[in-house]
Parts: C-alpha cells; structure tokens; sequence
C-alpha cells in the first residue's frame, strides 16, 4: 500500500477591517518550513488589503498556491477590471506570487511600488504593465480622505520594501515587519502571551540582521499621523496590543544597532540569490552581539557608504556580475578605497550567472593587509539548506572573532570569588545532536537538568551563538545524547573543536537514526529523544524547556560523566 501525503490545509478568511478597508487573509495552517531558512510551529498567513474608495487600491496579493481560491474571493468582493492600483509593499512571492493573475484580469491598473519592486516585477511577471514609481513621503489620493502616504523601509526585510499609511483608517500596511508566522481564525493580536514567542522568533530570523533600518522605519512611521491598526503581511494584526509591539522592535533593535562592533553587508538586490545568502550571514552575525548594516550596492550613496565601511570592523561581499552596472563598480571602488587593513573581509557567490570570480575579488582585499574573515562561500547549484547553513554559521564565525578580544577581557575582569563560588556548580556531559531536512548540529552541554516529572522535562541553556540554536525552535525535535565517565573523553574532544562552516559534525563519529530523525551516538551511556516544548530569553543564552518522548540505557552500571568548572564566568 503507497502512503500518500494529505493535502494541506489551505482557507481564506475575509473581514472588515476600517472603512472601505478589507482584509484577505490566506491561511496556510500546514506551512512547516519557510523558504529554507527556518521552520514554523504554527503555520502562516498572508495577508493582503483591499480599499474601495472613489477609486480602488489592492495592498498585495497571495501566495501562487491560493490560485484557485484567492482571485474568485476578490471577485466576490468588487469588480477587479475596476481595480485602479495594485501597491506591492515587496516582491517576495509570498506576497506577490499571484500579480500576474491580477495583471491579467485587470491589465489597466497601476502598479504602485519602489524602483527596484518595479524592477523586479518586470523580470517576474515577463510582461508590460502601467507603473507608478513611489519613494518616502510620495502621496496618493483615492479619495474620501484615503491619501495615501508611502514610507520607505528598505531590507525590511527585502531591498525594495514600502509601507503604506491610509489616514482615512489609519492603518499602516507594512508587509513583512511586524509580522509573524502564526495561523489563526482570528484577524487580530487577542492573546499577546499566545503569539510573543512566534513575534520575537520571527523578529530574531528576519529582522534583527536589519535592526539600523528597523530604527530608520520607525523613526519615519513616528512622522506619520496617529496609527491604530498595523496590517502585517503575515500572521494577525496588531491592533490590541499595538504599542507594546512597537516598543519591542525599538528595543531589540536599539540593543543590536548600537553593539560596539559592527560588519557591513554588501549585496546585489535582484541578482542571483545575493540577498537571501546575505540574510543568512547576517543572522549568525547577529547571534554574537555583532551589529550589521546591510548595504544594496546597486542604490546605495558613495557618502554613506565610505562612512559604513571606516566605521565597520568586517566586511562581508556578494560577488558582482562580471560587468557590473555603472552604480555597481563604483560601490565596490569606493569600498576597496574605504576598506584598511584591522577589517575582516568574507566573501559568497550571488549564483546570478556571470559572478565576478571570487578569488579575484579575495587576491584584491587580501593586498589591502584585510584579514580573511571565513572560507569563500561557493554556490555552484540553487542553494540548499546547507548552503543557508553554510551562511550563517560563517557569519557566526565572523562574529566570534570579532568580539574575542572583548570576550577575554570580560573573563579576566570577572574571576573573582564569586565567580570561583558559582564555578563550583556541577552538571553532567551532554551531546546535543539534530537534524531537520539536510542540516545538522551537535553541541557539548553541561546545563542541563530535569525540570518536570508530568510531563517528563528537562532544561538546557543554549548559547545564542551556538549553530545548533537554529535547530531547537519551539517544535523541533532532537536527541540529549548522556556520556558515561568510562569513554567520555574522545566525544567531548571531538564535539569540543571548532569546525568550519558548514562542517559535517559528525564525520568520523559512529551514530545510528533516532525516530525523530536525529542522529544518535552510539559511544553513548544512554540517549533521550526530546521536543522543544517552550524557550526563555535569558540575556546571552535560550533556556530550552524540552519534553521526552523516548529513551533507552545502553549501559547501565557505568555512571554519567561530571563536568566541573573553576570559574563561572565562561565554560
């Protein structure tokens, strides 16, 4: 008998939601995964907005899989060959995969967007349409007080994002910031303990690497007029909650903006997969306190940017095309020229088709005395997870060796008595191993300790830079492998070095597969298949809670191994 897959579970809610104001929102309650990067809990939404005043505005369309749902929906609500504008916050195609559906039933509408959305819908969409091009503070007028205002938020978390602020409902459309992956039949934010974790963990993957235009965008939506609705792209809209969400955003965003240490990432919007590698390098970098200025080679100011680079500790660059436009070669002769030799440098390939050879580029800084921050990222195919992986990890790395100077000052500063008496505290020897799809992990742990007997739970502190952080999101599943204090020693040496980027963890190391897909080490005293149940933010580690699904003793008169510290300021 062939298994089969069940279909997924796919619906569209629509309500009112101001005057004139519509909501269509597209519940995919089954989505596990989002575009590789990282895994949902709790499904995903995608919203889109339509305003019916004296003349007629759709806010975004839907994913391509409500094809068949999405535009008869549309049709019920209004006469779409009457439709006058189509606004594309960005072109990410969760938001924009149906627009040629709509070009084709309305292909007298005007769609409204940045110069590079505009951009990238040509290449998209493969066919001419009517545009109007939008930059901050450009107005459009639909009548009965709906003037629309356009602000710019840039890598927000793509390069060409728009956020539309209607007076008339006063409701700020922001597509992507602010949002989170969250399915529910409810339209708005009702429960804040409900939905904080999934607001903070979408925060934490999408936009924390952009948190100086986090600040930019919210300094912008302060000149605007009062705000009393947020319509995310994803997930529920904030309107119950609304400041204590906002205020949230200020707060990360400042405490990871103003780091001391900061890494400039150039990319290449609309070529290759320039952007998305370099949202990967700069989560990992975010992960270890580093603060990241994300920079568009194709648009952005000479000025500014020689005032990026000098003040950037790294530099981190996505191979141009070969023959890079005129806006292109002078950025990269403005950061050659900016760059000195106490930066790091790291380079990845966009996979547009032409890259510039990457050693080349590498020879070049190499001369300017920079320092090579992590190997070249090669993409010779589509990337996968692994290359993602790959990513991050290296803007991991980066990150480490940026603030390791910092870090061994702040250990020396801190050996005093009561870090020697907190050092005294005692844990076992633990593996950590995962997998989910092709990416894998595994790290040494020693906090760990049972937290409940119903449900059978245990705690784990993580630090926020560890690779495998990534791997226990709330709903992922992994393995707590237990070493014995009889062959402790060549685990803990093995899994205690420092691999490269991307490193097979377990190469070498004999594992047999858990039921939840994890690998197991089988030199192991005994092992516990576990599920992230819940997480706490606890400054610079997570305090994973986890529960136990399964385990088994392979030996049972040997004892667990201890590990004990001299000081309790650093492992």
């Amino acid at each position: 008998m062939v298994a089969t897959t069940p279909a997924p579970r796919l619906s569209l809610a629509v309500e009112a939601i101001g005057p004139q104001t519509t909501t269509i929102r597209s519940l995919d309650w089954d989505r596990s995964r989002f575009d590789i990067e990282f895994g949902l809990q709790n499904g995903t939404t995608y919203n889109s907005f339509l305003i019916e005043a004296d003349r007629k505005a759709l806010v975004d369309t839907s994913h391509a899989k409500f094809q068949a749902t999405y535009v008869d929906q549309l049709r019920e609500l209004t006469d779409l060959s009457t439709l006058d504008y189509l606004i594309i916050s960005h072109t990410e195609p969760d938001h924009s995969g149906l627009v040629g559906d709509i070009l084709a039933i309305a292909p007298n509408v005007t769609v409204v967007g940045s110069k590079v959305a505009l951009q990238f819908l040509e290449n998209q969409v493969h066919r001419p349409f009517q545009k109007l091009q939008v930059k901050n503070g450009d107005r459009l007028d639909l009548g009965q007080g709906h003037e629309l205002e356009f602000v710019s938020a840039p890598n927000l978390h793509w390069p060409d994002t728009i956020f539309t602020y209607d007076p008339a409902s006063q409701i700020l459309f922001t597509c992507d910031a602010f949002g989170m992956h969250f399915c529910d039949e409810r339209t708005f934010d009702e429960d804040l303990q409900q939905i904080e974790g999934d607001f903070q963990y979408y925060y934490e993957c999408l936009m924390a690497p952009n948190a100086r235009s986090v600040l930019a965008a919210l300094k912008r939506m302060k000149a605007l007029g009062e705000i009393t609705t947020i319509a995310t792209g994803h997930g529920p809209l904030l309107r119950r909650n609304l400041q204590e969400w906002v205020d949230r955003y200020q707060h990360w965003s400042e405490q990871k903006a103003t780091a001391e240490t900061s890494v400039l990432i150039g990319y290449l919007s609309d070529y290759g997969y320039s952007d998305r590698l370099s949202q990967a390098i700069g989560r990992g970098l975010v992960k270890t306190g580093v603060a990241v200025e994300m920079v568009d080679l194709r648009a952005v100011d000479p000025q500014e940017l020689i005032e990026a680079v000098s003040s950037a500790r790294g530099i981190v660059l996505g191979t141009p095309p070969s023959q890079p436009s005129e806006a292109v070669a002078t950025a990269l002769s403005t950061i050659f020229a900016a760059a000195h030799n106490k930066q790091a440098i790291g380079l990845f390939d966009s996979y547009g088709g032409d890259d510039e050879p990457i050693d080349a580029l590498l020879a070049q800084f190499r001369n300017l005395g920079l320092h090579t921050a992590f190997p070249p990222i090669r993409v010779k195919d589509q990337p996968t997870e692994a290359i993602y992986q790959q990513c991050e990890e290296s803007g991991t790395d980066l990150g480490q060796w940026l603030t390791r100077a910092d870090a061994i000052q702040t250990m020396k500063s801190l050996n005093s008595d009561l870090d020697k008496a907190l050092g005294r505290l005692s844990g076992g020897l633990y593996i950590i191993t995962a997998r989910k799809g092709e990416v894998s992990g595994a790290m040494l742990a020693s906090w760990v300790v049972q937290a409940s007997f119903k449900p059978l739970g245990f705690t784990v502190a993580v630090a926020k830079d560890r690779a495998i952080e990534s791997l226990m999101q709330v709903g992922d599943r992994f393995v707590l492998n237990i070493l014995g204090e009889d062959n402790y020693a060549p685990l803990m040496k093995h899994f205690l070095k420092r691999f490269p980027p991307g490193a097979d963890r377990f190469a070498g190391v004999e594992t047999q597969t858990a039921s939840n897909g994890s690998p197991i080490l089988t030199a192991a005293l005994a092992y516990l298949e576990c599920e992230v149940a819940s997480r706490m933010d606890r400054s610079d580690h997570w305090l994973v809670y986890c529960q136990v699904e399964q385990g088994r003793v392979s030996r049972a008169d040997v004892r667990t191994a201890v590990h004990h510290r001299k000081v309790g300021n650093h492992y």
